[in-house]
């Protein structure tokens, strides 16, 4: 089903709307909680979380592509499950991807800091654009949606050490990019 299909079902109140949304994007919904979580149990709470914030907000909501608004609000809800986690030290999977990135992005810690954030957003999205289709890909797989390198190194035909190398190599340039742009590391 397509999703402007899908999401008329939502407008409808129609309740096969979530089993439509499960069968098209049930399964990269569990993959990005998944490589946040790295509990299946905490995965599938998150998408179930997922499935009744859609309920709730299409309507009024309607998103252009619905997989890239689920994926962003299942990794949202994991996200902060992964932090009540981590206050509670249950949970590791997330924190190699902060770990890898944190020497290359500044993480602003007060509300005074949101038109710093936007136009950090701007950078990083501008650095984005300029990438070549794959290292964009990849860049987003990997630091979004939390995939493994291993899972990404055996799909592209390289081996774990190549591909911790060219994220290494990517991570750089966006460090680059961003010190240009005056953000100090």
């Amino acid at each position: 089903m397509e999703d402007l299909e899908i999401i008329e079902l939502y407008f409808k109140r129609d309740e096969k709307a979530i089993s439509e949304t499960a069968v098209k994007y049930g399964a990269f919904c569990h993959s990005v909680a998944l490589n946040i979580l790295s509990l299946d149990e905490d995965a599938r709470e998150c998408v179930n979380e997922a499935y009744l914030r859609a309920w709730n907000s299409i309507p009024p909501q309607k998103p252009d592509k619905l997989g890239a608004w689920l994926g962003r609000v299942v990794r949202n809800i994991a996200y902060d499950l992964w932090k009540r986690n981590r206050r509670q030290k249950r949970c590791a999977g997330f924190e190699e991807l902060m770990v890898e990135l944190e020497d290359c992005v500044p993480s602003p810690v007060t509300v005074e800091h949101e038109i710093e954030e936007q136009e950090l957003t701007e950078a990083i999205n501008t650095w984005l654009a300029a990438l070549a289709k794959n290292d964009r890909v990849l860049f987003v797989r990997r630091y979004w949606n939390g995939e493994p390198v291993n899972a990404l190194a055996k799909e592209a035909g390289i081996s774990p050490a190549n591909m911790a190398k060219r994220m290494y190599r990517l991570r750089q340039s966006l460090k680059s990019t961003l010190e240009k742009e005056g953000y100090s590391l």
